[in-house]
């Protein structure tokens, strides 16, 4: 039997001949449909959160983004899939790249019958979010998806298996207010004592999200994981590149519409997702595919990641100095746990440097020319003292 645990739960400047667009509370052209418009949206993953923070114009329609295509978006609404384009007003008011629609954001537009393209006026506000840092050293961030329930973190159990990357991932993902999951492919690969051995790894951590194990080759876990996709609800799959998510969502949705890779001679698949998609499968759950991440910076995150190393937190709340900076002062119980096996060395790297690299981000561009050096000297310093 696949394994399956479950532990706690974790001002606008108007275009030119133009004015701002007034806030109405959300109405559809077919007024006497509305109701049974937004049921059917429900079926999209719109929900009562959603009707109370949405500002659409009376002549305006509701319409979510399933995939982005450079000048154009592909949008579903009840009445199927169709494209649209960003009005020039908008365009106008919105230059960041945060501001503008991805994958899983609801969008108003104005779509007439014959039209073949519609025109997206303004984009809803999300519930929730999929972020990361912009790649490189680039200030900013990039939208990975919006309006997401849950997140599936993909790795698979036999080269990919890395925790360090999984404890970035579940930052990401709980800065962003959706759900995390964790999800353990390729099975098959690996003996089960492995397999357990990864778990037990997790659960030390003290990593409390669910856990499903899996494997595309032999079915075993994945009608149990079918189980667990709810109607209405979206699922962002998330990891590297080819671990299986592709193949995986081919076989929730029961036909390929994702093309996947062959498998290498160590039996991990290649890299095949190209682009980000939001697809309705069999049960009704919505689920959105990624292409594999190699660099994911994490962004203004610090409580979140106060609350995924609790054990640290904890132990921190012990030291001598209400400001421990935990690198060598006297009466410091996190460098105790670790010298006495109670904490992970690892783990605690792992968790300085997030906790740097969020803050570092929240620098203003002229603080981070000015202390880059510095923070490669404090880890330095922070190795050595750990080798103490």
């Amino acid at each position: 039997m696949p394994y399956i645990e479950q532990r706690n739960k974790i001002e606008l400047l108007s275009a030119p001949d133009e004015p701002v667009r007034p806030h109405n509370p959300v109405m559809t052209p077919m007024n006497g449909d509305r109701n049974d418009m937004h049921n059917t949206l429900n079926e999209l993953g719109w929900n009562d959160w959603f009707e109370r923070h949405a500002e659409c114009e009376p002549s305006e329609t509701i319409a979510r983004v399933a995939a982005v295509d450079r000048d154009q978006l592909l949008l579903v609404d009840p009445s199927g899939a169709f494209r649209a384009r960003l009005a020039g007003s908008y365009l106008y008011r919105h230059h960041l790249p945060h501001e503008l629609p991805c994958v899983g954001d609801w969008v108003c537009l104005e779509k007439h019958p014959g039209d073949d393209i519609g025109v997206i006026h303004a984009l809803l506000e999300r519930k929730s979010s999929l972020r990361r840092k912009s790649a490189g050293n680039v200030i900013g961030y990039q939208m990975i998806a919006a309006n997401i329930d849950y997140v599936v973190i993909v790795q698979s159990c036999h080269f990919d298996f890395n925790l360090k990357r999984l404890e970035r991932y579940l930052v990401m993902v709980m800065e962003g207010g959706a759900e995390p999951c964790i999800l353990l492919t390729k099975t098959d690969l690996v003996d089960p004592s492995v397999l357990a051995a990864q778990i037990s790894e997790i659960r030390s951590a003290g990593i409390g999200a669910p856990i499903i194990t899996l494997s595309n080759v032999t079915r075993q876990g994945v009608d149990e994981l079918k189980k667990l996709l709810l109607p209405g609800k979206t699922y962002c799959f998330v990891g590297s590149s080819g671990v299986g998510k592709s193949t995986l969502i081919n076989s929730l949705v029961g036909r390929e519409i994702m093309e996947t890779g062959s498998v290498s001679g160590t039996g991990e698949g290649r890299h095949t997702t190209v682009r980000r998609e939001l697809i309705r499968i069999d049960g009704g759950a919505l689920v959105i595919d990624n292409p594999g991440m190699r660099e994911f910076g994490v962004i203004g995150a610090e409580s979140v990641i106060r609350s995924s190393y609790s054990d640290i937190t904890a132990l921190s709340s012990n030291c001598r100095y209400r400001d421990c900076s935990h690198t060598g002062e006297p009466g410091c119980t996190v460098l105790e746990a670790i010298q006495t096996g109670e904490l992970s060395r690892k783990h605690f790297e792992n968790f300085l440097k997030l906790s740097k690299e969020s803050e570092f981000y929240e620098m203003s561009r002229a603080e981070k020319k000015q202390k880059d050096r510095a923070f490669g000297k404090y880890k330095l310093s922070v190795k050595k003292n750990l080798k103490r």
